[in-house]
């Protein structure tokens, strides 16, 4: 089947599908207050998706604006630095999105505990149904996924909207913004503070793995991605503002979640209705993150990176299923991990591999001045590196804080080091292998 009779996913979907792989709503911020406090949270919270998130949004726009194909940052690097650097991004990728789609199941049994409190007992049996069942939706292909994206991220937004007019109600003429300093904020607090944040926003990249299936690439990308991003740091801000002013105790928002700040504000049915958001929130979250994940395999596989099966498509509806089971089935062996240990590992072999497109933005930028650029980013080369040092240094500060905290923080840490050096031990595996079938 030829991509012009592929099914596509429209911008309004689009938007849904972006929102949901990058944030999903609040859900997972809760712990921010508690590493930060009230005088640093809100500066965190406003300045590091500056840093961090919109240098990657304008560099992922106009590499997919070069090149909107299925692959989406494997290809570009790819593209741009050769085979190797391809391979470890696209290796880098798979490793951290296993990592990011453990968290979700578990979270997802986190807030459904609001409900029955004894759930936990059984957390394993209903993570592995969570992933099996969007293994199932994905499978049906991006419209499904896009149409479900779509009804979850008004569930998730519905008991916000209410939780923020009952709040501005119950605290008026009391919201005050406390006055904002890092002064008595640890240095590893403060970079667990920052790893809370750039988990709730990262994945840019990763709503380009399909643009050979959405209508319109180019147009659609940039409305979606800035859209979504809007979206994304105004609830943030009133949901932590308003925290502030409940005067919520923060381990209790860390360990309970929102639907603790809920049933504060608005009663039990407020609380319920916020923990069925992060129930919806956190089932979106793997749906959208599965779509795009799925989508690298099946393309590296067809450059023999990977096994070949893994490009088998589903003869009915054209996806990547065997693809899509392989991540399953890995998914299902992480989900006994914590969360504070996923958030590490998840954020710092995510940004070795945002790292890599940087690089090939700028390598494509003085190799190839004169490609088609139907977006580009209004800045020299010059300024396209001082750019990337500003989501260099979040990264670096975060991972230095958490080797400079306890040994709890410093296991996943190697971990993630040790993940990203597997990258060249299997590309070394795929030369061998290589040169021994030529022989």
């Amino acid at each position: 089947m030829t991509s012009a009779r592929l099914k596509k996913i429209r911008p309004l979907q689009l938007i849904a599908v972006v929102f949901f792989t990058v944030s999903g709503g609040p859900y997972g911020l809760e712990p921010l207050l508690g590493y930060a406090g009230d005088h640093a949270a809100l500066l965190i919270l406003l300045l590091t998706p500056l840093l961090w998130d919109l240098p990657a949004i304008f560099t992922v726009l106009e590499l997919n604006a070069m090149m909107p194909i299925t692959g989406g940052y494997y290809k570009w690097v790819k593209y741009a630095l050769g085979t190797r650097w391809g391979f470890y991004e696209g290796w880098w990728t798979w490793l951290y999105t296993f990592v990011d789609l453990a968290i979700y199941p578990v979270l997802f049994v986190t807030y459904a505990s609001f409900f029955f409190p004894d759930l936990q007992a059984y957390k394993i049996p209903i993570c592995l149904v969570i992933i099996w069942s969007s293994a199932g939706l994905n499978i049906l292909g991006i419209v499904p996924v896009g149409r479900v994206s779509l009804l979850l991220s008004a569930a998730v937004l519905a008991p916000f909207i209410l939780l923020f007019i009952l709040g501005f109600q119950h605290y008026a003429g009391h919201l005050t913004i406390p006055s904002p300093s890092l002064h008595g904020v640890a240095f590893p607090s403060f970079g667990m503070a920052l790893y809370t944040i750039m988990w709730n926003c990262l994945g840019w990249d990763n709503t380009t793995t399909y643009a050979e299936e959405v209508e319109n690439p180019v147009r659609s990308y940039l409305i979606s991605t800035f859209s979504a991003f809007a979206l994304v740091i105004v609830v943030y801000f009133l949901a932590i503002w308003l925290a502030q002013a409940s005067g919520i105790d923060h381990t209790t928002l860390t360990n309970a979640g929102f639907p603790a700040l809920g049933t504060l504000i608005g009663g039990h049915w407020l609380g319920a209705l916020l923990a069925l958001g992060g129930m919806a929130s956190t089932l979106g979250i793997y749906a959208a993150v599965l779509l795009s994940v799925s989508r690298v395999p099946k393309v590296m596989a067809d450059d023999a990176l990977l096994p070949q099966k893994l490009n088998k498509l589903h003869s009915k509806f054209n996806t990547p299923y065997i693809s899509i089971i392989v991540c399953s089935i890995v998914v299902s062996l992480m989900v006994l991990w914590t969360f504070a240990d996923l958030l590490i590992i998840d954020v710092t072999v995510y940004g070795a591999g945002l790292s890599l497109e940087y690089i090939a933005l700028i390598k494509l930028r003085r190799k190839q001045p004169k490609m088609h650029r139907p977006f580009k980013i209004p800045l020299s080369i010059n300024g396209l590196r001082l750019l990337i040092i500003l989501p260099a240094s979040v990264y670096f500060i975060a991972l230095a804080g958490a080797f400079s905290s306890s040994a709890e923080t410093i296991k996943p840490a190697v971990f993630a080091i040790a993940a990203l050096l597997s990258a060249e031990v299997i590309w070394q595996i795929i030369k061998w292998r290589s040169k021994a079938q030529i022989l």
